[in-house]
Formats: structure tokens, sequence, C-alpha cells
């Protein structure tokens, strides 16, 4: 059966207004099965970067923690920033030596410490996934990056070009055809797949809640049709939902029908 685990970690964030995505997640939560959620008590503190590089280190360590205690196969991550998915990678049943991951994102999210311009550690998370960047945080061993596959990236910081040119890279109108991203995941060879979905990867639009928003992305249904296709050839071990950040109640509930279909897509 399928457990959500609503994450609604903020400090990963590089946005102003990032405590937002508090809002979000639990937005998503109040539709979300109750017998079938965990909502975690995420630190409500900034933290410490402890000398790393990473902002709010000492918080991010903390609800690392949290999700390692709550971890199973078949998980949907509620975020919450997108760094989420790495503490929900680092924590999974039977590790990640046959696990293909997903990346949905408008942004790459390949900063390192050394490069990001915020400190902000969502935007480190697709790299701490290959397992490079704050050994605290970074996975260990990290997913090979020929089993990664890219999806919408339409927004990249001159620093962080280099570090795509050997990603599978999937863009928006790839997915005009459904089934390219279910044989881009199959031709890694990986035996599961994990899904990762922020939704600024989604056309404005489409969805208006998000901190940074990126023109040209994709439609709710081009994802969701993409994704029950890969659900066909290739066993889950699981998803985030992550980025949701609306301005207002009213703003929330404009969104929630978009994000719900993405929900069923993954779940």
């Amino acid at each position: 059966m399928v457990r959500f685990l609503v994450v609604p970690q903020w400090q990963g964030s590089p946005a102003a207004r990032a405590m937002l995505l508090v809002d979000g997640a639990t937005a998503i939560a109040g539709d979300l099965p109750r017998a079938a959620t965990t909502v975690l008590d995420v630190p409500v503190e900034a933290g410490e970067s402890l000398g790393t590089g990473v902002r709010r280190l000492s918080s991010l360590l903390r609800t690392r923690e949290e999700v390692a205690q709550h971890m199973t196969n078949d998980t949907v991550v509620i975020g919450g920033d997108c760094s989420v998915t790495v503490a929900a990678l680092a924590a999974l049943p039977g590790g990640t030596e046959d696990l293909a991951v997903v990346w949905f994102d408008a942004h790459p999210d390949m900063h390192t410490p050394e490069t990001s311009p915020s400190g902000a550690f969502s935007g480190m998370a697709l790299r701490a996934v290959l397992g490079e960047g704050e050994p605290q945080l970074a996975l260990s061993p990290g997913i090979p990056r020929e089993r990664v596959v890219a999806v919408g990236m339409r927004n990249l910081d001159d620093a962080e070009v280099a570090q795509l040119d050997d990603l599978s890279r999937l863009s928006v109108s790839d997915l005009d055809r459904a089934e390219a991203l279910a044989e881009a995941v199959v031709a890694t060879g990986a035996k599961r797949v994990w899904v990762h979905i922020d939704v600024d990867v989604l056309d404005p639009a489409e969805l208006a809640g998000v901190s940074n928003p990126a023109p040209f992305g994709l439609a709710p249904a081009a994802l969701s049709a993409a994704v029950r296709l890969l659900r066909e050839r290739l066993p889950f071990a699981g998803a985030t939902l992550a980025g949701f950040a609306p301005r207002s109640p009213a703003d929330a509930v404009d969104d929630l029908g978009a994000l719900l279909r993405l929900v069923g897509a993954v779940a």
C-alpha cells in the first residue's frame, strides 16, 4: 500500500518566502487519505551552517533523521523543498544499487557549496543524489549518472551546465511523446525507479504556486501521462512531489487540481 510522508521542510530553499513551502505541504496533506499519511514535525528554527557552506545545515540534518525513521517502500514524499528527496533516498529500504532516478525540475539543482550563489541545499539536491557535495548530506554511494534521467530543465546557472553533459536529459517537447520517459529510464538498466517532481517543472500558466517560475514548462496532463506509462514498465520505489509554495489559501485551492493529478500519477 502506498504511504504518504509529508515533510514540510523549508530550510533547504533559497526563496525569500521559503516558509510558504510549509503552507504548500499542508494544503496537499489535507487532501491525502488520513490513515495512509504521516506528517513530520520539521524544526521551526532556521538552523546553522556549521562551517559547511550549506545554509541551515543543522535543521536539515534533524529532518533527515526524522525521514529515516518513517521511510518504507512505496512511499510518496510530499515536500517541502527539493532536498527532501535526498533524505528519502538515503533511507530507502533495500538501498539504491538497482535504482534509477527521474528528476523533473525547471532547475538542475547541480550546485555544490563551492558554486552555490545562495548556499541553499535544494539547489544542490541532484548533485547530492549523485554522491557529490557536502559529505553529511550527499548519498553514499551516490546514484551513478547513467541512471539519472533529468526532465524539463530550462533555467540553468553557468556553473551547472558542464555538470549536465553526461546525464540523460529530456526536454519539455520530448514529452510530447509520452513513451519517451519510459524508454529513457528502461535504457538505464535499473530495476526500480524513484520519480522526483519539483512542481516548477510545470508551466506557470498551469500552476502559480512556485517561488521561481520558469516559462514554457510541462502541462500536468503530459507529465502525468509519461509517469503512468513509466509505472507500466518499471516498479516504483517511491516518489517526491516538492516545491509547492502558494501565496495564499485561495491560490492553494486553485492549484490543488493539478497537484492531485500528479499525486494520482505517482501513487
